[in-house]
């Protein structure tokens, strides 16, 4: 099968956007697919083999981390030249609608991955009214896609009541070797916390739509020790408003894996995430997660199971939370097994099979239309002369 790829956030910027076209173009390699990025540049030429082609990038003015394409008739060049069965539209926004019109003519099936909540993403930002607008652009967007696919049930359902026709659940996968129990290591939680107190972690940007404010509400919880894993623009505020936190700036490999791994409790802040990531991590590290009761933690967090749910808007919720995990050596323990375990089986390889059989039955439904298709456009053509 050929792959074109058209996705608003590619490296070398790194997100969740970023991260699930990654995996997806390292699946399709390995089982012999073949591949084409259109991203906002600059960045690489290449990634598992795919070539990427670039266009002009902006960031988004309220989301600077969060590059678009802008649209562009060279679109539709470079896939006419490369031929794709599929057009894979990952975060649809603004190079999105380039790589519809591309798709339309073409003649090929557009499949479109909802995965980032502009609309959150700009009221968290203080953009009053712009929900409305985006949310109606998105819906246009995603109304010509001939399936949409949403990574969790809130959003599905989100998707549905604004009025997104053909949706389909597609979820994301967990690299289970890079996040794992056996990470954990002594030597460095002996090292952040050396008079024994609980490690409480936070893994994310330090910026408004990941709500990191929410984590001085933490300072002070008997017996934790808060360590925050991420840069961003909040960095300088925190550190001055929780002296005591150990802040690593942002960490990626090994570092990374042990960090998670060391942790006793996993805290999420963000309140607008259509799956988390972190989240996911954070359990297949065999860690209990803390997070808000809002979008995809809803999926992932079974509260008194894996971990504990708060009201996304109720600070002395996450507190409570978080102290009564930290006080609780019996339950953290017990819910670090049924952590790892409520993902087992959410691996990239059985995620990116799934997304494959969402683009076989869209070629597949494109191929057995295409001659009706094509024998309505001779009739219409001699309709036309006649």
């Amino acid at each position: 099968m050929k792959v074109a790829i058209v996705t608003e956030s590619f490296l070398p910027r790194v997100n969740g956007v970023t991260g699930s076209v990654c995996r997806v173009l390292e699946h399709l390699a390995a089982h012999g697919h073949e591949a084409l990025v259109v991203a906002p540049g600059p960045g690489p030429g290449s990634h598992a083999g795919a070539p990427v082609e670039a266009v002009r990038g902006v960031a988004l003015p309220f989301y600077p981390s969060f590059a678009v394409g802008v649209p562009s008739r060279r679109v539709t060049a470079v896939l006419r030249d490369f031929g794709p069965d599929i057009v894979h539209l990952a975060s649809p926004l603004v190079l999105g609608l380039s790589g519809l019109a591309a798709a339309r003519r073409l003649d090929v099936p557009a499949i479109a991955v909802f995965q980032t909540d502009i609309a959150g993403f700009a009221r968290r930002y203080g953009l009053r009214g712009t929900g409305p607008p985006i949310w109606w652009w998105l819906r246009r967007l995603h109304t010509r896609a001939d399936r949409t696919l949403a990574p969790s049930s809130p959003v599905l359902a989100e998707l549905e009541r604004r009025g997104v026709p053909r949706l389909a659940h597609w979820g994301r996968g967990v690299d289970q070797r890079r996040f794992h129990p056996s990470h954990r290591s002594a030597e460095l939680r002996a090292r952040l916390a050396p008079d024994g107190r609980a490690l409480v972690g936070y893994v994310g940007r330090l910026a408004a739509e990941k709500r990191p404010e929410m984590l001085t509400r933490l300072v002070g919880v008997p017996g934790a020790r808060l360590v925050v894993v991420g840069d961003g623009p909040e960095e300088d505020r925190l550190r001055r408003r929780m002296p005591d936190a150990i802040f690593t700036g942002f960490q990626t490999g090994t570092a990374l894996s042990e960090l998670v791994a060391s942790f006793d409790v996993f805290v999420h802040t963000g309140a607008d995430d259509t799956f988390c990531q972190a989240v996911q991590e954070g359990l297949a590290s065999g860690v209990p997660v803390v997070a808000a009761a809002a979008g995809g933690p809803l999926d992932l967090v079974r509260p008194g199971v894996n971990g504990l749910l708060f009201a996304p808007d109720d600070g002395s919720e996450l507190r409570a939370a978080v102290s009564t995990l930290v006080d609780d050596v019996k339950m953290r323990r017990r819910m670090s097994v049924q952590a790892a375990e409520s993902v087992r089986g959410r691996d990239w390889e059985t995620v990116c099979g799934e997304l494959m059989e969402h683009y076989r039955e869209l070629v597949y439904a494109e191929r057995r239309a295409a001659p009706q298709r094509k024998e309505r456009a001779v009739l219409r053509r001699k309709e036309r002369a006649a």
